[in-house]
């Protein structure tokens, strides 16, 4: 895949994240108020938690540490990705993960905290953005762990 192609798709995907996520948020904000719970399948619940910390509530009086940390870590996943942003997959985990640290981020930014809604059985209640994150951190981890295509090189990216 081409570097320009790889671009379009991660800032897309980032994109529909922040869009979806930002909606669905908005949605449990409008619907559900603040503590109140409507059970779900399989013991799921839908919430509506301002969550003003990271995973778990860490760091939930934390403002500039959480913002630093996400910035760092959205810098440095950038700069991989301006590195070799036609290594398979990288696109993927990128997007994934920038969408919903921004997504986040927004919240955080706009509202103090975080909106959370998915409370699933013997776990903390999370949204879409940390789901996101989850996952575009997994495929990071998998891309770091493959072995690069011949003849790909690091540095400049190819045009």
């Amino acid at each position: 895949m081409s570097a320009r192609a790889a671009w379009a798709r991660a800032l897309a995907l980032g994109a529909g994240v922040i869009g979806l996520d930002q909606a669905l948020k908005a949605l449990v904000r409008a619907a559900i108020a603040p503590g109140e719970a409507e059970r779900l399948a399989l013991g799921f619940r839908l919430v509506h938690v301002q969550n003003k910390g990271v995973a778990f509530g860490a760091l939930g009086g934390g403002g500039g540490v959480v913002l630093a940390v996400t910035l760092v870590a959205l810098a440095a996943v950038a700069i991989w990705f301006a590195r070799e942003p036609a290594r398979p997959y990288l696109w993927l985990g990128a997007g994934l993960l920038a969408g919903g640290a921004i997504g986040n981020l927004a919240d955080r930014i706009r509202l103090g905290s975080v909106t959370d809604y998915l409370d699933p059985p013997l776990w903390p209640a999370f949204n879409l953005a940390d789901a996101t994150i989850t996952a575009g951190a997994i495929v990071l981890v998998l891309v770091s762990l493959s072995p690069r295509p011949e003849g790909e090189a690091t540095g400049s990216a190819r045009r």
